[in-house]
């Protein structure tokens, strides 16, 4: 019987030689699962020996391991009791992708952005030593995650603490993307080569049976470890406070539980650092990390989208702008590691001057887009609507507030499935709108995006352009005006985007029962041209969004939008149903109003 089908398993009981064959069955158990079901395969697959030696060490009920990200969680869950879940993993009601304090206790943190777990961790530190519990607070953060300045205020404060906080880095020298920048430079320059590992596990298997032997790799550590301070420069980590300890193999699980229970005892600040293979185990995922980051359905023989493969907002996106900047020597492209997700591949290739990739920093990334165009370039910043938010005050002052002709292109507006509450673009629609000197734009098919980012560009002005995640709907037209797309006498659905869609499903389920429904589609929130649309309107209006509501404070009508709570991971079409916002429940709501 393998180890994960024991109901009662208890990693800290096995034998030191179950751990590789526990592993291994870990690894096995996540490539099947996901190439079924969809997830965050690399990151997982990369950080399995790491979970379980912290499983290892610590007791995840009452210790704090706060994972950054958090989609490398699988191996936690698999480790605390979910593995029945993950038969229906990420659907509506079953297990997150994510960490979910709600769903177990030992989920310590709910994350889904980078950058986060150090302060997280260190909060919990403190609460810990003002309430006099004796309890662990571990902050496990990749390299990736480092390019976010929350990161380093975290750190910053954490090493000045004093406190008992072991930070954990996964340094697979990637993020989504491979990582840019100084940070990643840093950890490469502290990385060792492949053979000390080798060197290094030779000399442990050699000196273990010997009496003594433990003594002599002591002394050979220390040895080490003078060597080094003496040849080398301290870390930015020691300058910060931490007792630093590493490089080392984030896949020997015995190597990594001595030096966790060494941090234990330090008691002081202590970060740990991992090289670890992003995707180990899987040799497509190896080979190609950036691709099988997130996956849907997959060939576990070939590794290949069992899905067909076809044009998505983003990729039409990408191809627009790359087009438009055959025109225009002053179109850049900036991204925050998300290069491939957002369309922007064929814009590197050909453009790769004008192509810049800052890493996990969504506000470097706004105001060094303004200072392009103080200086006459035209910068388009492609960011997930959910990551935007964390650039929202550098979008008021460094570019509205100069009226700077900077295009965010938005991508992942609206809910975005599986990923859940930390991903849906659910708020962007109303932040943007709220900021004067913007300009937004809401495409609700190709034909629109491309239209939109071309007169976007021709502004001088701050604008932004909001699309979803996927393919196209029903409707492929190219409207860029407010446009009936149903005609009706007894009400009318007002509404933007791509949910536009289920209005005209709900117009026709209507007119089947004998009401006529207007569907009113808008091109853009802002500017809003209100006597425009108010002259379209018949009947009992109705004001459609996939975002937190915008229409009611422009028109008067009944809402019908996400306001009110944050909404669970599940497939798109599941979570409309749900949030009522489906063509079905609209004509229900409409017939019954």
């Amino acid at each position: 019987m393998g180890f994960l089908c024991q109901r009662d398993l208890n990693i800290k009981e096995l034998q030191d030689s179950d751990i590789p064959a526990l592993c291994g069955e870990i690894r096995e158990f996540l490539i099947d699962n996901l190439s079924q079901n969809g997830g965050h395969l690399a990151s997982n697959l990369g950080t399995v020996e790491l979970t379980v030696a912290l499983h290892r060490v610590f007791d995840t009920a009452w210790d704090r391991i706060v994972f950054d990200v958090g989609h490398q969680c699988y191996t936690h869950k698999l480790l605390t009791g979910r593995k029945e879940g993950f038969s229906t993993f990420r659907h509506l009601g079953s297990i997150a992708g994510f960490p979910k304090p709600d769903e177990s206790p030992h989920d310590a943190f709910a994350t889904g952005h980078a950058s986060t777990s150090v302060s997280a961790a260190l909060g919990m530190a403190r609460a810990f030593a003002l309430k006099g519990e004796d309890r662990r607070a571990v902050a496990v953060i990749g390299d990736g995650a480092l390019t976010g300045g929350l990161a380093y205020e975290g750190l910053n404060d954490a090493g000045q603490s004093g406190l008992p906080l072991i930070v954990v880095l996964n340094d697979n020298g990637m993020s989504i993307a491979g990582n840019v920048g100084g940070v990643s430079k840093h950890l490469a320059a502290l990385r060792v080569k492949p053979q000390y590992f080798m060197a290094k596990s030779a000399v442990h298997r050699a000196l273990k049976p010997i009496p003594g032997g433990k003594v002599i790799e002591t002394l050979i550590g220390v040895g080490k470890r003078t060597v080094k301070e003496i040849l080398l420069p301290e870390t930015i980590f020691e300058n910060m406070g931490f007792t630093y300890l590493g490089p080392m193999d984030g896949h020997d699980v015995e190597a990594m539980v001595h030096v966790f229970r060494q941090a234990v005892s330090l008691d002081r600040p202590v970060l740990v650092h991992l090289s670890t293979i992003k995707g180990k185990g899987y040799s497509f995922s190896e080979a190609n990390p950036s691709k099988f980051h997130g996956v849907a359905r997959f060939n576990i023989g070939n590794g290949k989208s069992v899905e067909a493969k076809k044009d998505t907002f983003s990729s039409v996106f990408g191809k627009t702008l790359t087009e438009l900047a055959d025109n225009d020597g002053r179109i850049c492209a900036i991204t925050a590691a998300m290069r491939s997700a957002t369309g922007l591949d064929p814009f590197c290739r050909r453009f790769k001057a004008r192509f810049f990739d800052v890493g996990i920093a969504e506000g470097h990334a706004v105001t060094m887009a303004a200072g392009l165009a103080k200086q006459g370039m035209r910068p388009v910043v492609a960011i997930y609507s959910t990551f935007l938010q964390r650039a929202y005050d550098q979008i008021i002052h460094d570019v509205a507030l100069q009226r700077l002709p900077v295009v965010f292109a938005i991508d992942r507006a609206g809910l975005v499935g599986e990923d859940g509450e930390t991903h849906h673009g659910v708020f962007d629609a109303e932040f943007i709108s709220s900021i004067p000197n913007m300009r937004l734009y809401c495409p609700a098919s190709f034909a629109e995006l491309s239209a939109m980012l071309a007169e976007a560009l021709a502004m001088n002005a701050p604008a932004a352009i909001r699309y979803p995640r996927g393919g196209e709907g029903e409707y492929a037209g190219c409207g860029l005006a407010p446009a009936a797309l149903r005609e009706g006498g007894d009400a009318t659905i007002v509404t933007h985007g791509f949910i536009a869609n289920e209005a005209v499903k709900a117009s026709d389920l209507l007119k089947n029962s004998g009401i006529g429904c207007s569907v009113i589609k808008l091109d853009r929130l802002k500017p809003f041209d209100k006597d425009k649309v108010k002259s379209l309107l018949k009947g009992k209006v109705f004001l459609l969004e996939e975002n937190i509501g915008v229409l009611p404070k422009l028109l008067d009508g009944i809402p019908l939008n996400l306001d009110g709570e944050f909404v669970s991971h599940g497939t798109r079409e599941e979570l409309l149903r749900v949030c009522g916002i489906d063509g079905a429940s609209i004509a229900h709501r409409i017939a019954n109003a």
